[in-house]
């Protein structure tokens, strides 16, 4: 008697990682307030700032989304709904069950936090379960982090470097080859909730 062998369903999506650095709060504004606040999955965020400076980003983005937005704290637990900013400063990384952690290990591309350590991490993570979105920038934060992504089998979303404030983040993680959607700004909420609507 033959085995029914029958496709493996695809794991749903189990987080979302954003990164952007010039330009990028109108860039998070635009598209952080088009999405549920019944989003069914944590969102992760670097956006680099000063890090000499204590940040209101949270607060700002908390009043202009209808997620919860906080900064994250060591040993979070990264829940559905909700954003998780970056602080200053420190590395964010995500580890097995969402579990968040900060880092103050060495910067990378002289940027901490780094765009590309937080996407190491949620590729390592999370494989094919992750989405990882690049947004406005200048550099080329990211682009080592979305190979990652896309090498465990995530998907990837960049911001259209035409439509970017800053093109330098986009471009980057565009010219790793490893980008599923190249999107104007706007349209990028619209495919991340079909993404993750999808896997549900």
């Amino acid at each position: 008697m033959q085995a029914n062998h029958t496709a493996e369903p695809a794991p749903p999506f189990a987080v979302v990682a954003v990164a952007a650095s010039a330009g990028g709060i109108n860039g998070l504004t635009t598209l952080l307030g088009a999405l549920e606040p019944d989003f069914p999955v944590p969102v992760l965020v670097v956006q680099h700032l000063d890090p000499r400076h204590r940040t209101v980003l949270a607060e700002i983005l908390d009043r202009r989304t209808p997620l919860h937005v906080k900064l994250a704290e060591q040993d979070d637990l990264a829940e559905a709904g909700t954003v998780y900013i970056a602080p200053p400063d420190r590395h964010l990384l995500v580890g097995p069950g969402c579990s968040l952690s900060l880092s103050l290990s060495e910067l990378v591309h002289f940027l901490r936090p780094s765009a590309d350590l937080l996407f190491e991490s949620v590729a390592g993570t999370y494989g094919e379960s992750a989405v990882a979105v690049v947004l406005s920038g200048t550099g080329n934060d990211g682009a080592m982090g979305v190979d990652a992504v896309k090498s465990r089998g995530g998907t990837v979303i960049v911001q259209d470097p035409e439509s970017a404030e800053f093109r330098g983040m986009p471009e980057a993680a565009v010219g790793t080859g490893a980008v599923d959607f190249v999107l104007p700004l706007e349209e990028i909420p619209a495919v991340l909730r079909g993404l993750v609507g999808k896997s549900r």
